[in-house]
Formats: C-alpha cells, structure tokens, sequence
C-alpha cells in the first residue's frame, strides 16, 4: 500500500487529523466546508510539496500558526518509509527517515499519487501548460533521467531568455539548449508511447468513443528545432523570450468534429480527464511496479449516475489505493468494504 498513516497538524482547518489508511478504498464524508477536501490537499501535499489547488504557504497555514507539518508512513511493497513535510515562511523543509527528502522530486518518489479534483478539466479544456505537466508526470515516473534534463533545460531556457531581454550573445546557451530540447522531447514521446494504449482504452471506455492522442513538439513539424530557432531569432529578440522549444509543447487529443462538439459540456470534459488521469496512473504502476495512491475530491459531481459508474469501475480495477470525498457516506461507489471517516469542522473520525 502507498500510505498506511497520516497525519496533519495546523492545515488550513486542521488542527490535528490522523488517519489509519485502508490498503485499498478509503471514503471520507461530511458537509461542504467541513474539512474533507483540505485533508485530501495535505495528502497531496505531502506527496508532491505543493497544493494542488494553487494555494500558497500562508493560505495553507491554520489561521494564527506559524507552520503546518505533515507525516506519512508509506510502503513500496519491499520497503516501509516515514516522510515528513514542514512548511513555513522559512519555506519547506522536506525529510524521508529522518534525512533531507530532497524536495517535491524526493516526495514524488516515495509518494507518487495522482488527483481528480473538481478542476480536472482543466486538463482537456485548459492550456498547453496542464497537459505538459501531465505528460512530464508519466515521463517522470517511467524514465529516470528524464528529471535531471527536465531540470537542466528549465535553467537554460532561463538564461537564454535573460540573454534576449539584455541584448546579450546567445552562442554560449544555444548549441546546450537544443541537446537538452531534444532529450526532453524524446523523454516526453516515448513517455506518450508507453502510456498511449491506456489512454485510449480509457477514454474510449468512459466516453463511449474513440479518442486519440499525439504531441506537438513545441517547433514545425519536419523542421529541425536548429533550423526553427533560426526562423524565429528575429522575434525571438523583439519579444525577449525563445518561442521554439519543448516549453510551447502540447499533448493533442484527436477526436472528430462530430464528438468534439460533445466534450462542451463539464461533465464530457471531467470524464476525458478522468480516464487521461487513470491511464497515467496504470502507466505509472506498471513502471514501477507498485500501486499508486490516488485521491478522488467528489468524484459524483457534474457527472450522471451511468458516468459516474463507468468510472469507478474504472477505478476499481486499476489497483491503486483510492481515498475519495463524499457529501454522503455513500459506500456503494467502492466495490468492496474499505474504511469510512465523517468529517465535521476539521474533526475526523473513523466510523466503519
């Protein structure tokens, strides 16, 4: 199981929480605004070492406390681990067994979990930005060096840009720019490639249709990236930014007319995110050969009886550890017995 106890103190609402966690179906239920999406927040805060809705440090922070901390004991299967997160206007302090947890990476490897929230749609109906990170989660968890390029090209991007605004030479970033391009690229393509098959089952299951996926590099198709740079050098320099590269990269959903003009409703578009999240999540598992945690934050809403159907179906038989949110103890969405809490004013408790 990825986490076996959770403990959260000073977040948001909370002043204390403990959990015991099911290895499998855990739901927790209570009335909006009693606390139960602020404990699936620090779960995925302890697992990725930020909020997944956006909020920052002091937003986090129980009103009148100078820090929260968050406590996990996670399992790979083979190894048990305690993981610790303590965040502050000093900024955060991330430990695993008691030693530097080497920040949001060090959290993301003992911990790797995904979440449907009430937002994913965003991933289909939002930027290109989302669905870069989507496909750089995949590309993290499956190909290992894939971070360290990841990181190594972000600070390049950085100083070349710096070097547009300033008017500055570009020779000494370039020819190092392009090399960490392409092995993100190639990071991200063969990311795509292992996890195409559960993309399009998934989506094809929860939508009733077929659905495609393809990536846009970032630059022309069959052009080099080289050879792109140098078309754009000149607005590249009038804007001071680099507009060649994987940073403009997007994951493409390829679907017709006649359906695409049915992903206009939420509900459509909450769905096709979904099964995306759930086929990077199987992906995930395979690659490292371990279950998952995933958090559901009100998985009913905006969606009809029959969806909502399909898709914890879905969700039983990817194997992951599951913890959802509920208004109503309603336990016939898991298909087996798990753990229930009630959530009332940041109080949690344990009823079944």
């Amino acid at each position: 199981m990825p986490i076996q106890q959770f403990t959260a103190q000073n977040f948001r609402c909370l002043e204390r929480v403990e959990l015991e966690i099911h290895p499998s179906f855990n739901l927790i239920f209570g009335e909006n605004a009693s606390g139960k999406t602020s404990i699936l927040e620090a779960l995925g805060y302890l697992g990725r070492g930020k909020s997944f809705r956006g909020a920052s440090t002091a937003e986090l922070t129980k009103h009148g406390e100078k820090e929260f901390v968050l406590f996990g004991r996670v399992s790979d299967g083979e190894h048990t681990a305690k993981i610790g997160v303590r965040n502050s206007a000093d900024g955060l302090e991330t430990r695993i067994d008691g030693e530097d947890g080497g920040g949001a990476a060090g959290l993301a490897t003992a911990l790797p979990l995904q979440i449907i929230d009430p937002d994913v749609h965003n991933l289909v109906s939002g930027s290109p930005d989302e669905r870069r990170r989507f496909l750089d989660w995949v590309a993290f968890h499956v190909e290992p060096d894939f971070l360290n390029s990841w990181r190594r090209f972000r600070r390049v991007l950085r100083q070349r840009n710096a070097a547009l605004r300033n008017g500055g030479s570009l020779s000494g970033w370039d020819a190092e720019f392009i090399e960490l391009a392409e092995q993100i690229d190639a990071g991200r393509r063969m990311a795509l490639e292992v996890a195409q098959d559960a993309l399009e089952e998934a989506a094809g299951d929860l939508l009733g249709a077929p659905v495609g996926f393809g990536y846009s590099a970032g630059w022309k198709e069959g052009k080099s990236l080289e050879g792109a740079m140098r078309d754009s050098a000149e607005r590249d320099r009038q804007q001071g930014t680099t507009h060649c590269g994987p940073h403009r990269a997007d994951l493409r959903i390829d679907m017709d007319e006649r359906r695409a003009r049915k992903l206009v409703s939420r509900g459509q578009q909450k769905l096709l995110a979904c099964a995306m999240v759930l086929a990077a999540t199987e992906t995930a598992q395979a690659a490292l050969e371990r279950p998952l945690l995933l958090l559901l934050d009100d998985p009913a809403a905006e969606l009809d009886q029959s969806a909502l159907g399909r898709l914890m179906t879905r969700v039983a038989v990817l194997g992951a550890q599951v913890i959802a949110t509920s208004l109503e103890p309603d336990v016939a969405l898991f298909p087996e017995p798990g753990r229930v809490f009630h959530v009332e004013q940041g109080d949690l408790k344990q009823v079944l």
